[in-house]
């Protein structure tokens, strides 16, 4: 299954990507670290400077049809 995710740096915009759920374990577990760290995401790859990253957001992937929830 694929998370969408969005990944905060210190002096840029934030980058959104969709990976894999074992490709956010292993970000999730690098972070923290010093070094760069390699993200294969759906569209490609992407290189992280582990000091640059602030903030990860996931994004639950549930899709709704509509205008609101019943009740």
């Amino acid at each position: 299954m694929t998370q969408h995710i969005s990944i905060g740096f210190q002096a840029s915009p934030p980058l959104a990507l969709r990976v894999t759920d074992d490709e956010l374990r292993r970000l999730s577990e690098a972070l923290g670290g010093d070094g760069w760290h390699l993200v294969e995401a759906e569209d490609g790859s992407v290189r992280l400077n582990l000091a640059h990253v602030l903030w990860v957001r996931t994004e639950r992937d549930d899709h709704r049809v509509g205008f609101g929830l019943a009740s």
